[in-house]
């Protein structure tokens, strides 16, 4: 095992870091979610969506907006792996995905609101 000499030794703990220190893909995946949480509409419809599942029409409903832009916005959450959709005929609903990103990225959006889960499945 490594163990990284630093500069100056002000604190030991940094160099302790230094050795666990992540790969540096997992500081890119990091500021690729926090890149997609960075825009106001896609926090609001993940606000929405870590709760209930719905279809575009609704979800445009609610956030004010037309389907095509919110269509945009939710198939880039779909994409990263976030959000998931189910088709039935010709609508499309649409829900946090069963993915570890999806997962930590309800958290944060509880943690920020100070929300839980508030409506359960197939309510």
């Amino acid at each position: 095992m490594t163990h990284t000499v630093l500069p100056h030794e002000h604190n030991p703990a940094t160099a302790v870091l230094v050795d666990s220190m992540p790969e540096p893909g997992t500081f890119s995946s990091v500021a690729e979610l926090f890149s997609l949480l960075s825009d106001p509409t896609r926090i609001k419809i993940l606000w929405l969506l870590c709760h209930t599942e719905d279809c575009v029409i609704n979800i445009a409903a609610a956030m004010d907006m037309s389907s095509p832009a919110v269509s945009h916005h939710l198939k880039i959450l779909k994409q990263s792996g976030i959000l998931a959709y189910r088709k039935d005929g010709k609508e499309a609903y649409y829900r946090l995905a069963d993915s570890e990103i999806a997962t930590e990225t309800h958290k944060i959006i509880d943690a920020v609101f100070n929300m839980g889960c508030i409506v359960k499945e197939g309510m």
